[in-house]
């Protein structure tokens, strides 16, 4: 039987809720535990920032944690080196600081104000000015992939038919058609967040651990042995919902 490795869907700001599911993680594994966190950790939710420092020191105390990059993580960091407020992937729709992206509520985090309709060097210069070096430091070393014999772990999704080693990060972390509706058989169980749903699902080929947290729904964490998967509750392992 391979050894256990856990998941957790995307954050979103909710550090109550990840408190709670790494809870459930221990409980069912061992403080040790392998998890792999599906990135979106900042936006939406009420504790971007706290959301960050706690992964920063976990990584520092050497948590046996991966922790993958998210399309939200990246707007938080284009905002901090350049000022972009807008992502291509979405064809240009939607300004960060709206709410249904969260930005404001990130920058809230860090105890700035910002709103679409304000200047952005004030907002620019206020949040370079609060976010630590260590929180940037951190979301530009975020991996985009994390592959094991059976597994793979992906922020939004892989291109299918392209080999993992030419994937590009545009599909990785922001990827839905193509993918979601793809029956193919990629070789390995892809394990995703970024398409919230009202709860995980396993569609076969993929499962998918965004139940919606960036909404306030609950965040969810799953264990996986080889191909087997389980959702964790406060009962203990769960099985995995199947797609209809």
């Amino acid at each position: 039987m391979s050894d256990p490795i856990y998941a957790i869907g995307d954050v979103h700001g909710q550090l109550d809720e990840l408190h709670r599911v790494l809870s459930l993680i221990e409980a069912d594994g061992g403080p040790d535990a392998q998890v792999v966190l599906l990135g979106d950790y900042v936006d939406r939710g009420p504790d971007s920032c706290g959301v960050i420092q706690f992964l920063v020191d976990a990584q520092q105390q050497g948590r046996n944690w991966i922790t993958l990059k998210g399309n939200h993580d990246r707007y938080l960091s284009r905002f901090l080196d350049d000022m972009t407020v807008y992502d291509s992937a979405t064809s240009f729709e939607l300004h960060w600081f709206n709410p249904r992206l969260g930005g404001d509520k990130t920058m809230a985090s860090y105890g700035v104000t910002a709103d679409e309709t304000d200047p952005l060097e004030p907002v620019l210069d206020a949040a370079r000015a609060v976010v630590p070096q260590a929180h940037r430091d951190f979301l530009n070393q975020l991996p985009l992939m994390h592959v094991m014999d059976a597994l793979v772990f992906v922020h939004a999704g892989i291109r299918p038919g392209v080999a993992l080693e030419d994937q590009v990060e545009e599909d990785l972390i922001w990827i839905r058609q193509g993918f979601i509706d793809d029956q193919t058989d990629h070789g390995r169980l892809v394990v995703h967040g970024h398409t919230a749903l009202e709860w995980p699902e396993h569609a076969g080929n993929r499962v998918n651990l965004d139940g919606g947290a960036g909404y306030f729904r609950p965040l969810h964490a799953a264990v996986f042995e080889g191909q087997d998967a389980w959702l964790l509750s406060e009962t203990g392992r769960q099985p995995m919902p199947r797609a209809e």
